[in-house]
């Protein structure tokens, strides 16, 4: 709930990139405009609830979201074929935080929240989205 009433308050989406774990999380999240999807660690009743991948637009932008699989080397190589036509792919699984261009593509993995980081901090992700996208890595 803190990062919530910090950060997402007031946020148009909340985006999610897999491994939500619990179906009340996926409930809360969807009392506002919520996109989410299924991550690896997350049990059949939040998969039931997510797909594995789907496209958002907002602001006449395409934004793709999954979650991710296999090792962190070559995690984006995996994901870019799978949408061909997007202007941001959010991606999660590696929990390492990510907010570069590869291809033409803003490619933005948030980290993780509140699980083990890689890089010993967790964070989260905000996305500005208007006629330009720019993420930005928040530690929280």
């Amino acid at each position: 709930m803190d990062i919530y009433n910090t950060y997402l308050s007031d946020v148009d989406m909340i985006i999610h990139a897999g491994d939500v774990v619990s179906p009340n999380i996926v409930d809360f999240l969807e009392k506002n405009v919520f996109h989410g999807v299924q991550g690896n660690m997350d049990p059949l009743e939040v998969s039931a609830l997510l797909p594995e991948r789907k496209i958002v637009e907002a602001a006449h932008h395409r934004l793709g979201i999954i979650h991710g699989w296999g090792a962190a080397s070559g995690l984006e190589e995996r994901i870019l074929p799978l949408f061909p036509s997007v202007d941001v792919i959010i991606y999660g699984h590696s929990h390492v935080p990510a907010n570069h261009m590869r291809e033409g593509v803003l490619l933005f993995n948030p980290g993780t929240a509140t699980g083990y980081s890689k890089n010993g901090f967790n964070s989260i992700g905000i996305l500005e989205v208007s006629e330009t996208v720019r993420g930005r890595i928040i530690p929280v």
